[in-house]
């Protein structure tokens, strides 16, 4: 039998990687984003190359209820979502004092209220069959607070701080809950947050997408709780419980600020 996979943001970057390893196991999709023609051109891709079946549906999931709309789309089409991939999410660099308030508000529905609900509503069904799997896609921006991209930062510390939570409230319930903790990487993420000339990116060689979509689903299918990519990034984002609070601001600060 094989499972079907929701994933959102599967256009492009780390969501279309995942789209694409999970196809490749054998697995049908329903795919969502606000780019229906670039979701219908890996639709073709894949099930050309693996014969599965994907469903794509257009949503701007920054939207409010864009979650449940998404939800009634697949109970009427009869389709079974057995694995919930939350991948949508996007950033935005500047001084909080500087930065675009529709734009902030926009990012919170999308990496936060939409993710929640889509977390509650299929997990329900999960938990009745006693058997799925989530994964919840955050950042090593999780784990400290991010001077010049500070509602970003705090979107993914929620979503480690929810998904972890729920992990637990489920554990004895056939469903597990991963949260997929990537550093910087090679994807549009960057160019949408306006982020290259960042220390954190400028110079450096990133892990692709397709390494991180690999490691993420691996992670995912094996249960862990929380999978960070990448060994230095695994050492620094539990380093900050051992560093003083104002340093781990000051040293993100850095970081992030255009070298």
């Amino acid at each position: 039998m094989k499972n079907t996979a929701l994933i959102t943001g599967a256009s492009s970057g780390i969501g279309m990687e995942l789209a694409r390893v999970h196809a490749s196991k054998g697995g049908d999709l329903v795919l969502v984003a606000r780019n229906k023609a670039k979701l219908d051109e890996l639709k073709s891709e894949l099930e050309a190359q693996y014969k599965v079946s994907v469903y794509t549906i257009g949503k701007d999931l920054s939207a409010i209820n864009s979650a449940q709309e998404v939800y009634n789309e697949t109970t009427r089409q009869n389709i079974q979502i057995d694995y919930l991939i939350n991948n949508a999410g996007f950033g935005d660099f500047g001084m909080f004092v500087e930065t675009d308030w529709n734009k902030e508000h926009q990012m919170i529905n999308l990496n936060i209220t939409t993710l929640t609900q889509f977390t509650k509503l299929y997990l329900q069904d999960m938990v009745k069959r006693r058997n799925g799997k989530i994964m919840n896609v955050a950042s090593t921006a999780a784990f400290q607070p991010g001077p010049t991209m500070a509602v970003y930062f705090a979107t993914k510390a929620f979503v480690l701080s929810f998904s972890e939570a729920i992990n637990n409230e489920v554990s004895d319930k056939g469903v597990t809950v991963t949260t997929l903790c990537p550093g910087a990487t090679e994807s549009g993420f960057m160019d949408a947050a306006a982020m290259k000339e960042s220390s954190l990116f400028k110079g450096k060689k990133l892990p692709s997408s397709k390494e991180v979509a690999a490691y993420g689903y691996a992670a995912m299918m094996k249960g862990k709780t929380v999978a960070i990519h990448g060994l230095m990034n695994y050492i620094m984002a539990n380093s900050v419980r051992f560093v003083p609070r104002a340093w781990v601001v000051l040293i993100s600060r850095k970081l992030m600020e255009k070298s």
